[in-house]
C-alpha cells in the first residue's frame, strides 16, 4: 500500500495501489491550457468511445478507464474524482450531481443532489429580524452546505454498470495527488479572482502559500489529504465518506463556523442517493432525455424548445456566425416564458406536487401552443412574465424573487459498448461555501464543501403563500443542471420512451444559464446543420426572466443587438463561462465530439481506423 512521502496516514486510511490488475494509470505529461477566454478548438473524432470533461487530465483518466475495458460509468466515476483534484472550484466530493445513463436499452437518471439537514427549516436563510441574509453572506456560510451525494451516486451506479473495480477508478486522481499536477491558468485565475476563500484558514496556507497570493500557472499542487480521502473511499466504499472520521470532520467544519450550520454525522449516514424515472420528450425526428425534478433542466429547456416549434423557423437563423435577431427574439421570449414556471412550480417532488399531477402538464402541446401564442414579433413581453396554469394545484404556490445560481462542471462519455453517461457535478459557486476539508487526516489540502443549499429560495413565502423550492429539512433544492441524452425518435420502439438510436450526449454548467446554453446547443445540432464543435463555438445572448445577457460582443453583431433593443429587450454584457461538452454519434458510429472553446476542456477516446 502506497504511503503519503514521510506522513504516516492517521485513523486507517491507506492508499490504494498506484497500480491495479489489468489497468496501468499513465500519467500524462500535459501542460495547463491558455487562459479561459475564447479559444478555437478543432472537435475529435474517435473510432468507438470517446470522453469530454472540462479539464484535460481528467478527460485524459476517463479515456485510460475506457481503453482498459471499462464502462461509460467507470470512466465517470475516474473523471469526476480526477476533477475533484484539478478543478475544486467547480465541483467535488464534497459536492453533488445528477447523472443519465443510457445501457443500449434501459435510461436511468441518478440523483446525487445534496439535501438540508433535518436541523435546517425554512429561516434558514433569514436574520433575527425576518429578512433574507446578504446572498455572500449567506454562501460563506456553514447554513449553506448541503449534505454532499456525489461519492454515494457514483457507487450506487457503479454497483449496477461498472465493470472494472471501484477501487481501479480511483488510481489516476490518487496518482496525481500524491505526485503532484500543474495548476491550470483557469484554476489560478479562479483562486485569484475570489476574495472570500482566503478567508478559510486550510484553504489559505493551500492555495495562496506565498504571502497570500495564488498558486501560479504551471506551479506543482499534491494533495496529500484529499489522496488519502479518497484512498479510503476506493478501499472501503462510499461508507468511508459519509461515516467514520471523514464524516465527523466535514460535520465539525460545518458547525464550527462564525454562521454555523445544522448539518451532523447523522445527516451524512441517512444520505439516500435516488433512482429515478428519466424525462424523455419527443421533439421532432428525436427524443430528449433529461433529467426530472428536483431538476428544472429538462422541463424549462423542453419548454423552450416545444414553444419555439409552435412558430415558424425564423429566416437566416444564423447570420454572420451566431443567431439572427429575429431568432433571438423567439428563443429570449420563450425563456421568460419557461422560467416564469420554473420559478413558480418546480421543486423536490417529495415536497411539492406537480401542476396536474404530473411534470409533463408543463411539456404538454396544447399548453405550449396557448403559451407561444403570447410570443409577439415585435415587442419583448418584459421582466414580469407570469407563469402559465398547466394543471390544478393542492397548495397555491407563489413566485419568489430571483436568486443567482452558479457553478459545475460536465462530463459527457459514451463508451465501447454504445453505453452513455451524461453527468453535471457542482458544490455551486466557484470554491462552493469556502470551507476546506481534510477529511480529519490532519495532511495539507483536502476538499471544498458546497454552497448548494443557496439554490432554496431565502424567502419562504409571498403574500402567505409558500414557495415551492423553499427550504425544509431533508429536501433537496431546485437546480438547472439539464444532463441531456439525445435519441433518435422511433414511434414502433418497444421501450417505455420511444427511443431508437442513441444520437449525443451533452450538457454544460453556468447555474440557471445551463438551461439556455443545452436549448440553443439542441437546435444547432439538429436545425442548423452545425457539427458538435461547432454548434459550441456560437456565442451565447441568453435570458433567466431578467435582462438580455450576452458575452463575447465582438460575435454578436451591434445590429442584432440594435434590433433587439427595439424590441424591447434590456441587454447588458457580462463574462459567462459555460462549459458544454458535446458527443455525437455519426451515421457510421464512429463519435464526434465538442469541448466547449471558453474551458480548458477536451475530448479524448481511440483513435479513428
Amino acid at each position: 500500500m502506497a504511503r503519503l512521502g514521510r506522513h504516516l496516514l492517521p485513523l486507517g486510511l491507506l492508499l490504494v495501489p498506484l497500480a491495479a490488475p489489468g489497468f496501468d494509470y499513465q500519467a500524462p505529461s500535459l501542460s495547463p491550457e491558455p487562459a479561459s477566454g475564447l479559444e478555437e478548438k478543432p472537435g475529435w473524432a474517435t473510432e468507438s468511445f470517446a470522453v469530454v470533461a472540462a479539464n484535460p487530465l481528467a478527460a485524459d483518466a476517463g479515456n485510460q478507464i475506457l481503453a482498459a475495458g471499462g464502462s461509460a460509468v467507470d470512466a465517470a466515476v475516474a473523471v469526476q474524482m480526477v476533477l475533484a483534484l484539478v478543478e475544486p472550484q467547480s465541483s467535488g466530493i464534497g459536492g453533488g450531481g445528477f447523472m443519465m445513463h443510457f445501457d443500449g436499452g434501459d435510461i436511468t437518471a441518478f440523483d446525487g443532489r445534496e439535501t438540508a439537514p433535518a436541523g435546517a427549516d425554512e429561516t434558514l436563510f433569514l436574520d433575527d429580524q425576518g429578512e433574507p441574509l446578504a446572498f455572500m453572506d449567506a454562501v460563506t456560510s456553514g447554513r449553506s452546505v448541503g449534505v454532499p451525494g456525489i461519492v454515494r451516486m457514483l457507487e450506487k451506479a457503479h454497483d449496477e454498470y461498472g465493470e472494472l473495480d471501484w477501487e481501479t477508478l480511483f488510481v489516476p486522481a490518487i496518482t496525481l495527488a500524491e505526485n503532484g499536477f500543474e495548476v491550470s491558468e483557469r484554476l489560478h485565475r479562479s483562486l485569484a479572482n475570489d476574495d472570500r476563500l482566503a478567508e478559510d484558514s486550510a484553504a489559505r496556507a493551500f492555495y495562496y502559500p506565498k504571502d497570500g497570493e495564488p498558486l501560479a500557472v504551471g506551479e506543482t499542487l499534491t494533495n496529500p489529504a484529499l489522496a488519502a480521502v479518497l484512498g479510503d473511499i476506493a478501499e472501503n466504499g462510499s461508507r468511508a465518506f459519509y461515516r467514520g472520521e471523514v464524516a465527523k470532520d466535514l460535520a465539525e467544519r460545518v458547525q464550527s463556523q462564525e454562521v454555523p450550520g445544522s448539518l451532523a454525522v447523522e445527516d451524512l449516514k441517512s444520505y439516500e442517493a435516488r433512482a429515478r424515472e428519466p424525462l424523455c420528450t419527443p421533439w421532432q425526428q428525436w427524443t430528449v432525455c433529461g433529467f426530472p425534478p428536483p431538476s428544472s433542466g429538462h422541463l424549462t429547456v423542453m419548454q423552450i424548445l416545444g414553444m419555439m416549434d409552435e412558430e415558424p423557423m425564423a429566416e437566416a437563423p444564423l447570420d454572420a456566425g451566431a443567431p439572427s435577431d429575429d431568432w433571438l427574439h423567439r428563443f429570449l421570449e420563450a425563456s421568460r416564458l419557461a422560467f416564469a414556471d420554473r420559478n413558480r412550480y418546480v421543486g423536490d417532488p417529495a415536497f411539492v406536487d406537480a401542476p396536474g399531477g404530473d411534470w409533463q402538464s408543463l411539456l404538454a402541446p396544447a399548453y405550449l401552443e396557448q403559451r407561444a401564442g403570447l410570443v409577439v414579433s415585435d415587442q419583448s413581453l418584459g421582466d414580469d412574465v407570469e407563469p402559465g396554469d398547466p394543471g390544478e394545484l393542492a397548495t397555491s404556490l407563489a413566485t419568489p424573487p430571483r436568486q443567482p445560481e452558479y457553478g459545475t462542471s460536465h462530463v459527457s462519455i459514451i463508451d465501447a459498448e454504445g453505453h452513455a453517461v451524461a453527468l453535471t457535478a457542482s458544490i455551486e459557486q466557484a470554491f462552493g461555501a469556502r470551507i476546506m476539508a481534510d477529511g480529519g487526516t490532519g495532511l495539507d489540502g483536502g476538499y471544498l464543501l458546497n454552497n448548494e443549499l443557496t439554490d432554496f429560495s431565502f424567502i419562504p413565502t409571498v403574500d402567505g403563500k409558500p414557495v415551492a423550492n423553499r427550504v425544509q429539512p431533508g429536501k433537496r433544492p431546485r437546480s438547472s443542471m439539464s444532463p441531456t441524452l439525445v435519441f433518435e425518435h422511433d414511434e414502433e420502439s418497444e421501450g417505455e420512451y420511444e427511443t431508437g438510436a442513441l444520437v449525443a450526449t451533452l450538457g454544460s454548467p453556468g447555474g440557471a444559464a445551463i438551461i439556455p446554453y443545452v436549448a440553443q446547443t439542441l437546435v444547432a445540432l439538429r436545425d442548423w446543420g452545425l457539427d458538435a464543435q461547432q454548434a459550441l463555438a456560437l456565442p451565447h445572448a441568453l435570458t433567466l426572466g431578467g435582462d438580455v445577457v450576452y458575452v463575447e460582443k465582438d460575435r454578436l453583431p451591434e445590429i442584432t443587438r440594435e434590433a433587439l433593443r427595439k424590441r424591447g429587450h434590456t441587454l447588458s454584457e457580462r463574462e459567462l463561462s459555460s462549459g458544454l461538452g458535446v458527443l455525437v454519434r455519426q451515421p457510421d458510429d464512429t463519435l464526434y465530439g465538442g469541448a466547449d472553446p471558453r474551458r480548458e476542456g477536451v475530448v479524448k477516446g481511440d483513435e479513428p481506423d
